[in-house]
């Protein structure tokens, strides 16, 4: 701050010492005319030259106008009678005073003022075509390394200075997390930039860091920081304020470019992976269809033709239960896919509740009959809008997933209830719940339970998924959590009751 003010000092005293030499040269000049005998006229028109001279020379109004009333008082001095006096004999010479100042201040004034206009014009000028080179040079760059060196370079070739980027948390350039100032003071985190977007960061009490800093800002967080040095920042004007905050908008947009198409291009790669899968998923269950079809009608056969006692009865029962729940999996894959493709149409229906969940519940225990399943239902008839046959398979997948977590003498529960707006079934276990651990992913692909339960069965984690994704397709939400009463888990899911809500509308 103190260098500042004292250039500006020094340069106060140039215009003033430019200034006086005009006025001398005028003066010198003056005396020549008058040995040469000319009209005093031309004294004044030798004033009013050095006055338009001093205001082309000086910045501001401040040097013409003081430049006017000097050159009054000089004339008047050396060249009116008596001489080197101020006093004026002659009544007249005070119009030419009057005149002259007048004519001299506005001449000085209408200089400056085009002075003024033509140097903002150049920085104008130079700020659109060093912001349009940026630009364009900015377009090309293909990652974020190249738009650094850009910045950077342009930055240095127009301040004469060496210019750094801080990154905050990039990858291809050095992460500086914290600024320190040379002298003593507050630490200047990242997280302070974005509030200021004008000139270098100043510290408490008139104290500057070593180096200024100019925040690259971006619409929804701060991208980098441009570091330059500090003798650099406080020699610049307003115009090289101006076109610094323009480049770092530019840059600032040039990144933002740059980081939307790295996300695009990373969105289309999951895109095309996730349609990679669900063909490979949707060719191998439909190669899996058949077979296992035609294993498990001949296993049930074997099982009709051999008795219990027989040992070829417990193996074609093992074969059975393998490949019926090789046919879950698959039929599970090939509803995720539909869903997943967007070619599951729902066909909803007003069914009645109790018929869905019993025939659930019969399918279940078809193939678990060592198990007892207690159904709840209203006593009166309970119609929900709904694909009977996809929420079908939502009660089996949980039934399913209940058996294979208790023991064939534990309690399991389906029930279904209702409010004015929602049906809501719940399927309930007494085996051992829910790891707290696994409760925010249960419901995510391919998630299984990493716990290791002595009654826990076969899994890839498709089943709950489905689950989620009928429901919601239904406009309904899925909840699971430990039983409050007592061990075991909880599974409730909601339909909206459109029906009923349009007739008491």
């Amino acid at each position: 701050m103190k260098d500042k003010r004292t250039g500006r000092i020094l340069k106060g005293v140039l215009h003033v010492i430019l200034m006086l030499a005009f006025l001398g040269a005028a003066t010198a000049v003056g005396y020549i005319f008058r040995y040469l005998g000319f009209h005093e006229a031309n004294y004044v028109i030798v004033y009013l030259l050095a006055v338009l001279l001093t205001a082309w020379k000086t910045s501001g109004y401040l040097y013409g106008i003081l430049a006017s009333i000097v050159a009054t008082f000089s004339f008047n001095f050396f060249f009116t009678v008596p001489y080197f006096t101020f006093a004026v004999h002659d009544p007249g010479y005070l119009v030419t005073f009057a005149v002259m100042t007048i004519t001299a201040i506005i001449t000085s004034t209408l200089t400056s003022l085009a002075k003024r206009n033509s140097q903002e014009a150049r920085e104008k000028e130079a700020e659109t075509k060093a912001v349009y080179n940026l630009t364009y040079r900015l377009s090309d760059a293909k990652n974020m390394k190249e738009i650094t060196d850009i910045i950077l370079k342009a930055i240095s070739e127009y301040l004469y200075c060496s210019a750094e980027l801080l990154d905050i948390g990039g990858k291809d350039m050095p992460e500086y997390h914290l600024l320190k100032p040379v002298q003593t003071g507050p630490q200047i985190s990242s997280g302070d930039f974005p509030e200021r977007k004008n000139s270098f960061v100043r510290l408490q009490d008139g104290i500057y860091a070593d180096e200024a800093y100019w925040p690259i800002i971006g619409r929804e967080s701060l991208l980098g920081i441009v570091r330059i040095p500090r003798e650099n920042a406080l020699l610049m004007g307003e115009a090289q304020n101006r076109l610094m905050r323009s480049m770092m908008e530019t840059t600032a947009m040039a990144m933002e470019r740059l980081q939307s198409a790295e996300l695009n291009i990373k969105t289309r790669e999951l895109a095309e992976q996730e349609r990679y899968r669900g063909n490979l998923l949707r060719a191998i269950s439909h190669d899996l269809r058949t077979p296992l079809s035609g294993i498990i009608g001949t296993s049930e056969i074997l099982m009709a033709m051999t008795n219990q006692d027989d040992p070829r009865y417990s193996l074609s029962k093992d074969i059975y239960t393998s490949a019926d729940w090789l046919h879950a999996m698959v039929e599970n894959i090939l509803s995720l896919t539909r869903l997943q493709d967007g070619k599951l149409m729902l066909d909803k229906q007003s069914e009645a509740a109790e018929e869905v969940v019993g025939g659930a519940v019969n399918q279940v225990l078809a193939h678990a009959p060592g198990y007892d399943i207690t159904v709840k239902a209203p006593n009166e008839l309970l119609l929900v809008p709904m694909d009977a046959k996809l929420i079908k398979q939502v009660l089996i997948n949980l039934l399913d997933n209940a058996i294979k977590h208790t023991a064939s003498d534990g309690e399991i529960t389906a029930s279904v209830d209702a409010d004015t707006h929602f049906a809501y079934f719940t399927i309930r276990d007494s085996g051992s719940g829910i790891d707290e651990n696994d409760l925010p992913h249960i419901f995510e692909m391919f998630y299984t339970t990493k716990s290791k339960l002595t009654d826990a069965k076969l899994g890839i984690g498709l089943g709950l998924a489905i689950c989620d994704a009928i429901v919601k397709a239904h406009g309904g939400s899925i909840t699971a959590r430990n039983r409050p009463d007592c061990s075991g888990a909880e599974f409730i899911f909601t339909l909206p009751l459109e029906e009923k809500e349009a007739a008491n509308e």
